[in-house]
Formats: structure tokens, C-alpha cells, sequence
């Protein structure tokens, strides 16, 4: 599988907008889960010592940022994500990294968006438990599409050719 292939047309901004929605389907579906068997019974241990899931309710961003300031974070998000839409249709050098950054981050960004306007919060729950925050699979999908992006930021394209030493002038 070559990655530096870019995919053009409509049929690979569909399958990345399939993908999005895919994605937020999982995010919204595992939170619908988490709210019936962990919001009331407490936690579950996946793998002892590493990873549970913990129900929490974020009023904030990541991190604990921005707590009980969820206009802000919601608009930040909307405007993030309108901005990402423009971008996925105007922007002519895709790679498959910004096809899936676009996905991922739409996902992650909607899901998030979602939670905040349905229940004032969003509902994280994955805990490594090395790492002391609580997050979602939205945020997992916004994490790898920050760095997807900045792969697709750091790679040269192919259209761009080094420039030839007689065209520099003296």
C-alpha cells in the first residue's frame, strides 16, 4: 500500500466523509453504553493495572481546560469543524494523511459537539491509568488527526518539484 499516492475526485472525499461518519457513529454509540452500564454501576476493569473505564462528565475541554465555560468550547468546536469542511473541499494537494485527518477530526470534533449540546457535558471514559486524564474515542480520533495532519504538513508533495539551478538567480 503506497501512502503518497493522493486520491482525487469525489469518490475519496465520499469515502473519507463515510469514514467520518462511521467514526462518529462509534463515538456516539460507545458513550450510549457508557451511560446505560457505567453511569449508575461504578467501573470496569478491561486490563488490571493498565486500562479501565470510568464514567466522567467534562464541562470542559481537554485536559480540564476551559471548565463550565462550554459556550466557548462549543463554538470553538463548530468553528473548527466548519473550518475543516471548507477546507476538505477547497484544499487540491490531499494525501490519504489529509483525508484522514479531515475524518478523524470531524468526527471527533462533532461527537464532542454533540454531547455538549445534548447533555451540557461530554461523556469521557477510557482511563490508562499511567496517564492521569480520562478521555473518549472522539478525543482518540482528534489526537490521531492532529497527527495525521502534521505528517501530511511535513511531507513534500509530489507536485512541488526542487526548483532547477539555472531558474535562481545569481
Amino acid at each position: 500500500m503506497k501512502f503518497n499516492k493522493q486520491p482525487r475526485g469525489v469518490m475519496a472525499r465520499i469515502a473519507a466523509l463515510a469514514t467520518a461518519a462511521a467514526l462518529l457513529a462509534a463515538d456516539q454509540i460507545s458513550k450510549h453504553f457508557v451511560i446505560l452500564r457505567l453511569k449508575f454501576h461504578g467501573d470496569f476493569t478491561v486490563i488490571p493495572g493498565l486500562l479501565e473505564f470510568s464514567y466522567v462528565e467534562n464541562t470542559g475541554a481537554a485536559f480540564g481546560m476551559f471548565q463550565n465555560r462550554m459556550w466557548v468550547v462549543s463554538l470553538l468546536a463548530a468553528i473548527a469543524s466548519a473550518v475543516i469542511l471548507v477546507l476538505f473541499f477547497r484544499y487540491r494537494m490531499h494525501s490519504f494523511f489529509s483525508y484522514a485527518a479531515s475524518a478523524l477530526l470531524l468526527a471527533g470534533g462533532v461527537g464532542n459537539m454533540i454531547d455538549r449540546l445534548r447533555f451540557g457535558f461530554v461523556v469521557d471514559y477510557i482511563h490508562v491509568l499511567f496517564f492521569p486524564y480520562i478521555f473518549n474515542f472522539a478525543d482518540c480520533c482528534i489526537t490521531v488527526g492532529v497527527v495525521l495532519f502534521a505528517i501530511h504538513m511535513l511531507m513534500p508533495s509530489k507536485k512541488e518539484k526542487p526548483a532547477d539551478p539555472e531558474d535562481i538567480p545569481q
